[in-house]
């Protein structure tokens, strides 16, 4: 996108001015003072360049006595292949303004409507046109400056001027990154170091939380085996009362059963002893019978043997006596005989009841002794007895007691917990107790957010990690992408010197100059530059600086690798002001002629300014003087070649 035309309106010394220009070179002369210098500078103006806004006000472009300035500039949007340059504005010309008020306010239009500076560069950039760029606009004593600005502020305008910012830019943007990366690996890792200073802590107090609460779990076991502990031991308790019980109630059985036996015993004892005592009372009276019969046996023996002997001792008188008293006396006799034999049956009668009533009463004294001593067992057993049921009742309200202790003990265990087996006693539980206690107190208080706050930097703590590999992975990447993108832009620029570099050595040589161009520090992007290496007449090539050279063999040099770099440089629209500035007259005209063959290209535009007369121009160089009359600066284009 080239220019067609510039207009001035009280604009420096110019009241008003329209000044064509074409492709390839367009050459302004004119004295000192002219005001050809103000061209290039409302140029510059008009693309926002801000070395004009550094150096001087802009309300101080305006003419003398006038309020307001234009600068506009008139591109050509015609279309090349079909397609317009600026495809957004249908129309064979763009028309960019910029306006300048004596208040310092300026304002930009682009075809007659507001536009920002910003738009202004955006659009402008994506031409390559950037009006900062001494490479692509030189004003007035930038030949100077550029032998003295800094190799790092030269790298970068080459850069820019042929299209490798973007390497660069790619580079800062990797670096930048890379230091984003860095801060965040630097920022994570002291994140890190205090989670992790902050887990060790919450670590161990989880640790400790999980003692505690291992302690709690434990000793809310060990309440509930106490519980069970004494409900299980006054089971026990009631189980011992239980088999006292049941033992004693089955010795209360045996023994019932055994005075039952002895009560019958007694009973059959009692009533053996009453038949005794009624047989020997029996006997007693057979006895007395027996001995009645006896003793009147004896008496009736008596008196008849009495009878019987006194009639025997007067047995005269017997005879004497009748026969009827012998029948007595013989009746007498055999009731005598009949008497003896009854007292003897009844002696025999007497001596055998006598033997019986010995047996019975020896029976008798047998069977009383013998229930006497089954008396004294019953009475014994009787007490016994009752001893034993006032035990068993007594046992029986223990158990009572004890299962009623044990109604309340199981309740209030079965609120504790469900039941819990155990072999041990509930003072060797309650022991354990305590000293799980003391552990607890040794422990001291900790937080119930102590897991929760764990986990979390747990958590943080495995995320930092796995944050940090994963920006150290980044970082390694970024460094070698940093590394690869250097490679390139060095690859690039070193091309690009490559066939630099041969063409500034030519130009050198119609001189009498040699050189190079190198680049410097090329493992640092920051400290990295470009040295222009120039050597007059002879001498061995030195780096172009403000000291070693001339004044005229610096611009010399500058121009050499201006010229040389042309074919390079992407902006289709480049300026120069006093490009012969200090050089002598053979040099002067080296370079002119050169610059004339080296802008052959009708698709690129140059601006070049001088106070001198270039002789030996051809057709193709569009020659605009300007003069200054009566402080109002006028243009005329050289319609024919200068001679």
């Amino acid at each position: 996108m080239l220019l067609k035309e510039v207009i001035l309106e009280n604009f420096m010394s110019y009241e008003y001015a329209r000044i064509p220009l074409k492709p390839g070179l367009n050459l302004i002369c004119g004295p000192n003072g002219a005001g050809k210098s103000s061209i290039l500078l409302a140029i510059s103006v008009a693309l926002g360049q801000a070395y004009t806004e550094r150096s001087r006000k802009l309300s101080d472009l305006i003419r003398w006595g006038k309020d307001i300035a234009r600068v506009t500039l008139f591109f050509d949007n015609s279309p090349k292949g079909g397609k317009r340059p600026l495809p957004k504005y249908d129309t064979d010309t763009f028309q960019l303004s910029r306006y300048l008020k004596r208040d310092g306010t300026y304002w930009y239009e682009a075809e007659n409507r507001s536009i920002t500076k910003e738009d202004v560069m955006k659009l402008l950039s994506e031409f390559g046109i950037n009006s900062d760029n001494m490479l692509i606009i030189m004003h007035q004593n930038m030949v100077e400056e550029f032998s003295i600005t800094s190799p790092q502020q030269k790298l970068k305008m080459l850069e820019d001027a042929v299209g490798f910012q973007p390497y660069r830019q790619k580079i800062l943007e990797a670096q930048e990154k890379l230091t984003r990366l860095l801060s965040e690996e630097a920022s994570i890792s002291h994140f890190l170091e205090n989670a992790e200073q902050t887990l060790t802590y919450w670590k161990e107090e989880y640790a400790r939380y999980l003692r505690k609460k291992e302690l709690l779990e434990k000793k809310a076991f060990l309440e509930k085996e106490l519980a069970w502990a004494q409900v299980i031991k006054q089971e026990k308790i009631a189980d011992a009362w239980k088999t006292k019980i049941q033992r004693k109630t089955n010795e209360l059985t045996r023994m019932t059963k055994e005075l039952e036996e002895t009560r019958d015993k007694v009973k059959n004892l009692q009533d053996k002893l009453k038949n005794l005592q009624f047989n020997q009372k029996k006997l007693f009276y057979s006895l007395l019978e027996a001995e009645k019969l006896k003793t009147e046996a004896e008496v009736t023996n008596t008196i008849l043997t009495r009878v019987l002997s006194n009639i025997g001792s007067d047995e005269d008188t017997l005879k004497k006596l009748n026969l009827k008293i012998q029948s007595y006396l013989k009746e007498a006799s055999f009731q005598l005989e009949l008497s003896n034999a009854k007292k003897y049956e009844a002696e025999d009668k007497i001596q055998g009841i006598q033997s019986k009533l010995g047996e019975t009463e020896e029976e008798a004294n047998s069977t009383l002794e013998q229930y006497l001593k089954e008396r004294v067992k019953e009475a014994l057993l009787v007490f016994q007895k009752e001893k034993l049921e006032d035990e068993i009742a007594e046992l029986k309200s223990e158990l009572k007691e004890t299962e009623k202790e044990l109604s309340l003990i199981t309740s209030a265990a079965e609120k504790i917990g469900p039941r819990v087996e155990t072999q041990r006693n509930p003072l060797e539980v309650s022991e354990e107790i305590k000293i799980t206690n003391a552990h607890l107190m040794s422990l001291g208080e900790v937080s119930e957010d102590t897991e929760k706050m764990y986990v979390n930097y747990s958590n943080m703590y495995t995320e930092l990690k796995q944050k940090a590999a994963i920006v150290a992975e980044n970082r390694k990447r970024a460094l070698k992408e940093i590394e690869d993108r250097k490679q390139t832009w060095k690859r690039v620029l070193q091309d690009l010197l490559d066939k630099v570099n041969p063409v500034y050595q030519k130009i050198l040589s119609k001189i009498e100059a040699t050189g190079r161009v190198r680049l410097v520090n090329t493992e640092d992007i920051e400290t990295a530059g470009l040295e222009l290496l120039v050597g007059f007449r002879g001498a061995a090539p030195t780096v172009l600086d403000a000291y070693t050279q001339s004044g005229g063999e610096r611009s010399a040099a500058t121009m050499a690798f201006l010229l040389a770099l042309q074919q390079h440089v992407k902006s289709p629209i480049r300026a120069i002001d006093e490009f012969d500035v200090h050089m002598d007259p053979r040099n002067r005209e080296v370079i002119s002629q050169l610059l004339i063959s080296a802008v052959q290209d009708n698709e690129v535009q140059h601006i070049a300014i001088t106070p001198s007369q270039i002789t030996q121009l051809g057709k193709e160089v569009h020659v605009i003087t300007v003069q200054n009359i009566q402080g109002k600066s006028e243009t005329k284009v050289v319609t024919k070649t200068a001679k």
